[in-house]
């Protein structure tokens, strides 16, 4: 357990934080699985619209470190090769 003031502070922070990111975590996946249940059921147009929503999320996960840049480039790419693989 700490002993000085600011390693206290510092898990009071820490706790916080981790909070925070787990709820923002839980949003994106939220956003992930709406496009992923689109694709599932094979409807393109409401793929892409659930596609639109959760881009910006993901890349605000980046942005705010939830997630590695290039861990969400890499998730927005697959997902977009698996909208235009439905086709029609």
């Amino acid at each position: 357990m700490a002993n000085h003031r600011q390693a206290k502070k510092r898990i009071r922070q820490t706790a916080r934080r981790t909070d925070v990111n787990i709820t923002r975590r839980s949003r994106m996946r939220g956003f992930v699985r709406k496009v992923e249940e689109a694709i599932a059921s094979g409807d393109r147009g409401a793929a892409e619209v659930a596609f639109k929503a959760a881009q910006p999320e993901m890349v605000r996960s980046a942005q705010l470190g939830i997630l590695h840049k290039n861990t969400v480039s890499r998730k927005l790419s697959r997902l977009s090769a698996r909208i235009v693989a439905i086709g029609g």
